[in-house]
């Protein structure tokens, strides 16, 4: 009986050690995207790497489509039920901080930490200087053409601004090589947005002025707009470009039917190497977006987006863990053919090992340092569909530039 009651009162000691390790547990709820950048098998990789080290941690994944990631985010902050960690778009950090969706994490990033970081890359996650996530799946548009197509055409020297793009589309056009040169997606949708951004980078132009009021409608936001619609009007570019997202212009170019297009990273390695996905294997070029002489040398728009820690997580500390985990240089490295990295030391490192994709990591590192922004205002969803409308209309011819702009920039400035 001794014997037993002792075993008993073990046995009945160890269920309370579990039970209470069970209950330190820490369970995160985290949130991505299904489609772009890291792939949901390779957030799924970082997570069981990330949980060996950490075996008191439980993580609870959920993916969702890119057009559902903004509502589901917000929705959460108003529940007692939310997410401890949340991707985010660069579109988004001024809407969060200003209604508190976000913790404010500007103290738990020391110096040495915001100095290893692609300068650029800190806007995707900033507002009003304060940090609101870890910067993440970096990327941005660059400027890809058919190194076939151009040697056709006798073009030797890569373009060094848009008037060279135009000159050579021109070229191309007339030998008869490609009658519509250069694809874009200027679909109404975000996507025309990320393509006006940059040229309007080029141009010199600017979102808002100082008092916080649209200023689109001039200088450089109307010659990039004019600057688009000349080049439909022209025919150098795909008339269907107005109906295009990113996955077209990608089609477009990878049959071999246009020399010129504006895309992110992914459409690199798919028209390249891939001869499933492409026709025109070993024959693109990639090239950071050139400017506008006497006013830019390199334009390009942000597309990275961040790490984020929910204002209403009880689990703060566990989600920074977590997050710093899979924003450092070790993970992004070695998911570096997912996304670019954040890291100044990967480019140059990878740039003197002279891999076959060297190209591309060039255009990345160029480009990191001159990622423009779209507009940092917190109803950016607002702002974004009434400038989409004015961009299609111009476009589409129902309207000039300069009356489609100002309608946009009457209509927001009245809101």
């Amino acid at each position: 009986m001794i014997r037993k009651s002792a075993f008993a009162v073990m046995g009945a000691a160890l269920t309370l050690a579990l039970a209470g390790a069970a209950q330190a547990q820490t369970t995160l709820n985290a949130l991505f995207q299904a489609q772009a950048g890291y792939s949901e098998s390779d957030v799924r990789a970082m997570t069981d790497a990330y949980l060996k080290m950490h075996p008191d941690v439980q993580i609870k994944l959920e993916f969702v489509p890119y057009e559902s990631l903004h509502d589901k985010i917000t929705l959460a902050a108003g529940s007692g039920q939310g997410y401890d960690v949340v991707l985010f778009d660069v579109i988004w950090p001024a809407e969060f901080a200003e209604n508190k969706i976000l913790l404010d994490v500007t103290d738990r990033i020391d110096a040495k930490e915001r100095d290893a970081v692609e300068t650029g890359a800190w806007t995707s996650t900033q507002y009003k200087g304060r940090d609101f996530g870890m910067p993440w799946s970096a990327d941005s548009k660059y400027l890809f053409y058919n190194k076939d197509m151009l040697a056709k055409a006798g073009i030797t020297e890569l373009p060094k601004s848009w008037d060279d793009v135009m000159k050579d589309a021109a070229i191309i056009k007339q030998k008869g090589i490609a009658e519509y040169p250069i694809v874009w997606s200027w679909s109404q949708n975000e996507a025309a947005i990320c393509d006006y951004a940059l040229l309007m980078q080029a141009f010199g132009g600017k979102w808002t002025d100082d008092a916080g009021k649209p200023a689109f409608q001039t200088g450089g936001g109307l010659e990039a707009l004019k600057f688009m619609q000349k080049s439909v009007k022209d025919g150098l570019t795909n008339p269907n470009s107005t109906q295009y997202l990113e996955e077209d212009v990608r089609g477009v170019f990878s049959s071999g039917k246009a020399a010129f297009a504006l895309n992110w990273s992914y459409m690199y390695d798919l028209a390249q190497n891939s001869t499933k996905d492409s026709q025109i294997t070993g024959k693109v070029g990639v090239m950071a977006p050139p400017g506008v002489p006497g006013i830019s040398t390199i334009a390009t728009v942000n597309g990275a987006q961040g790490l984020g820690i929910p204002a209403n997580t009880k689990n703060a500390d566990a989600a920074w863990s977590y997050i710093q985990y899979l924003t450092s240089p070790e993970v992004e490295t070695k998911y570096s053919g997912s996304s670019p990295p954040i890291w100044k030391t990967y480019f140059k490192d990878a740039i003197a090992k002279n891999p076959p994709n060297v190209d591309l990591i060039k255009a990345q590192d160029a480009s990191f340092n001159a990622l423009f922004n779209r507009p940092s205002v917190p109803d950016y969803q607002q702002f974004s569909a009434r400038l989409q409308q004015a961009l299609q209309q111009a476009l589409l011819g129902q309207a000039t530039p300069e009356d489609a702009l100002k309608s946009a920039a009457a209509d927001l400035s009245s809101k």
